[in-house]
């Protein structure tokens, strides 16, 4: 029989990659709101359970509470023994966590003890972890050297970003991890954005796993992207690093973005009703036009002006405002759209990026 091991967060962040599993003994609508890196969910009480036992522990009295709460526990972690640890040998370590309290940890780790596995508790649970992870993202992001990636609205920086990422390079690809386009259009439709502390999970997990001997590629961004704020320190670092100016024809970045956006052009509803946040910074009478010339089937033609009216002034202004390398950054010329040109820019960028 083992006892847990009780580790503190700073600790389990450190030592994440050596256990054989990472355990969220919480309810999965916390563990849907986010959970470590890799953590599988084994609930000693489910959402339904966890209502019940905190009623009872207002309502009544916290004795009942707790009785019928390690009722339910142990239904439920005898369940997950029998779904998941009979073929596990006796070497199995994995690291076990809650909120904060570690009861419900705690239980879960008490009885893979008495069975003889050597499971190890994150001391203050999820909370703890999560303040070590915040207080660890600047020094993932301090040794990192990054190329961002600039240029106008539909210019490619999406796609060449996916370029660089299948030549091999690193890439940090911030409107995947937030589920947005980062823009008041941005929005993509039955995709909600994750929470801000899921974002800052991936973010963290992602900017971990590079090799801080490579460049790491990322898209220059706002620090806002939707509804979710990226960390000051990575802001602070891409805003001070080096540029690559991405171009490309407008008739090409329209085509691009009707590609890109073809939610837009499948449902002009939702196009007009998002068009409609413009309102505030292009007036009325211009919105209101745009939304006539989209339910006219002028779709492309509103895209071509959103660039000309609405994205292109105020972008080189706004960009040497933010990214102080922007005045020296290598020009990447697109002649075009297709695959086979942002191949080529990205193997040119690796070269650069390389030394090469």
């Amino acid at each position: 029989m083992s006892a847990p091991q009780r580790i503190c967060a700073a600790d389990a962040l450190a030592r994440l990659g050596s256990f054989d599993a990472v355990i969220d003994a919480r309810s999965e609508s916390e563990y849907a709101l986010d959970r470590l890196p890799g953590a599988l969910n084994w609930p000693s009480l489910n959402d339904a359970e966890r209502e019940r036992v905190g009623t009872l522990y207002k309502q009544v009295n916290p004795f009942e509470a707790r009785k019928i709460g390690a009722a339910l526990a142990a239904r439920n972690i005898a369940a997950h023994i029998e779904r998941e640890l009979m073929d596990k040998p006796r070497t199995w370590r994995p690291l076990i966590y809650c909120w904060r309290g570690g009861q419900r940890s705690g239980a879960l780790a008490l009885v893979l003890g008495q069975i003889g596995f050597q499971a190890a508790v994150i001391e203050g649970g999820y909370k703890a972890f999560r303040k070590a992870m915040l207080g660890d993202l600047p020094a993932r992001v301090a040794p990192l050297r990054f190329t961002v990636l600039c240029g106008p609205t539909g210019s490619g920086k999406t796609r060449l970003l996916h370029a660089l990422a299948q030549a091999g390079a690193q890439t940090l690809d911030l409107e995947a991890l937030a589920s947005h386009r980062a823009s008041v259009l941005g929005v993509i439709p039955e995709q909600p954005q994750p929470a801000q502390k899921r974002f800052d999970t991936l973010l963290w997990q992602a900017l971990a796993a590079f090799d801080a001997a490579r460049p790491v590629f990322v898209e220059a961004e706002s620090k806002k992207v939707g509804n979710l704020a990226a960390p000051d320190c990575l802001m602070a670092a891409m805003r001070a690093s080096a540029c690559a100016r991405i171009e490309l024809p407008e008739s090409e970045r329209v085509a691009l973005l009707l590609e890109d956006y073809p939610y837009f052009v499948q449902d002009p509803d939702f196009f007009c009703q998002r068009l409609t946040a413009l309102t505030a910074l292009r007036g009325s009478a211009t919105v209101q036009g745009w939304i006539a010339d989209v339910r006219a089937g002028r779709t492309q033609d509103v895209v071509r002006e959103l660039l000309q009216r609405h994205y292109d002034p105020g972008y080189e202004k706004s960009t040497r405002r933010n990214f102080t390398q922007f005045g020296q950054a290598r020009p990447v010329l697109l002649q075009n759209r297709s695959a086979q040109a942002l191949a080529q820019a990205a193997r040119e960028l690796l070269e650069v990026g390389s030394g090469g």
